[in-house]
């Protein structure tokens, strides 16, 4: 299939994409690549790109593609709360609008990268698909405004999907430290303290980069009787998880380490458990194959063949708002996170610029 993949230079860009090429399908991206001086470890080698803001996508950008893979946005809580506003553009209005571009110009299949962060404030219990929504930061609410909007589109010649994934872990290129695995295990690599932020009460459902990539994957192609105008809860029922017992897997995983709160740690109001069994049942090509243990073994053998210091992890190279702080101070980027000089091309002079150090190579 011919498929285009908002935000293929992401987290979950950087390994969604070499995955479609290699099942045979020919891959387009389209990104901003404000994140270019933020690789870690391996340069991630991206498809052919329309260097290109999602709010400024045109009817011809979608033309001649059989799918949108749609994963841009502002990916996080903290860069949603940056400016609320902004992140509904973005993440809703701005995704609606590509939604409808893509129908416009006869794309048959738009697969959505939604979240199990629409479930927000849901107490102890599984939530299957039919869970009710109750989203509660703008990245949350800017998830379940879009899967309010888009099943009005759907008709014969076009399949919006849902995929709601699970708090994603594991190594990627474009490595987010923000998320909760992947957090944990750099606090206790790099201080041998598995900081908690929260009272670690709260339940979360959890899944690897790789099982979301191959989601993703499995639904392009899946029957489109299976997946038409449908959503589907992305991980392993199994893997839900406290966020104290993610830490004490760490602490056991990491020699040295002990689970410890951060200064203020306090109730997360964010708690949902999360039912994954209707695409394992209904989809038979997908089969995740990581565990959360596996994941914090994987990630820790990065930090330790890579380096990484608190400083590092917890500043601008690789907290996300923080770099978004940064190209806007340095003017690279305007307050609706637009770039100022209008160019569409390499940012990498902008961004070393900005940051003050080397641009990295990308293949």
């Amino acid at each position: 299939m011919r498929v285009l993949v908002t935000g293929s230079h992401g987290y979950i860009g950087t390994i969604l994409a070499p995955m479609l090429e290699r099942a045979g399908h020919s891959v387009t991206g389209m990104d901003t690549d404000l994140y270019a001086a933020c690789d870690y470890g391996r340069a991630p080698v991206h498809p052919r790109t329309i260097a290109k803001d999602i709010r400024s996508a045109e009817r011809g950008d979608l033309a001649g593609f059989d799918a949108v893979i749609h994963l841009a946005g502002l990916s996080n809580d903290p860069l949603g709360f940056l400016d609320p506003e902004l992140t509904y553009d973005i993440n809703h209005r701005a995704s609606v609008r590509l939604a409808e571009l893509a129908k416009a110009a006869g794309v048959s299949r738009f697969l959505y990268s939604s979240s199990c962060s629409t479930y927000g404030a849901s107490g102890d219990g599984y939530l299957d698909e039919n869970g009710v929504f109750n989203p509660v930061t703008p990245y949350g609410i800017s998830k379940a405004l879009v899967e309010r909007d888009l099943p009005a589109m759907a008709d014969d010649g076009f399949s919006p999907v849902y995929l709601r994934n699970a708090t994603v872990y594991g190594y990627s290129p474009r490595l987010r430290f923000d998320l909760v695995v992947n957090n944990l295990t750099a606090w206790a690599y790099c201080t041998g303290h598995v900081q908690m932020k929260s009272d670690g009460q709260p339940w979360r459902p959890l899944v690897h980069v790789e099982d979301v990539a191959a989601a993703f994957t499995a639904l392009l192609t899946a029957p489109r009787e299976l997946v038409h105008n449908r959503p589907f809860n992305v991980g392993r029922t199994s893997e839900n998880y406290r966020v104290r017992e993610v830490a004490e897997m760490v602490a056991a995983a990491v020699p040295g380490s002990k689970c410890s709160f951060a200064p203020g740690a306090s109730p997360d109001s964010r708690n949902y458990r999360v039912d994954c069994g209707r695409i394992e049942r209904e989809i038979e090509s997908y089969r995740p194959r990581w565990t959360v243990a596996e994941g914090v073994r994987e990630v820790h053998a990065k930090y330790r063949e890579l380096g990484l210091s608190v400083e590092e992890f917890e500043g601008p190279k690789y907290k996300r708002v923080d770099h978004i702080r940064q190209l806007i101070q340095a003017g690279v980027l305007d307050e609706s996170l637009r770039r100022i000089d209008g160019r569409t091309l390499d940012l990498r002079e902008n961004v070393r610029a900005a940051v003050g150090g080397a641009a990295p190579h990308h293949v």
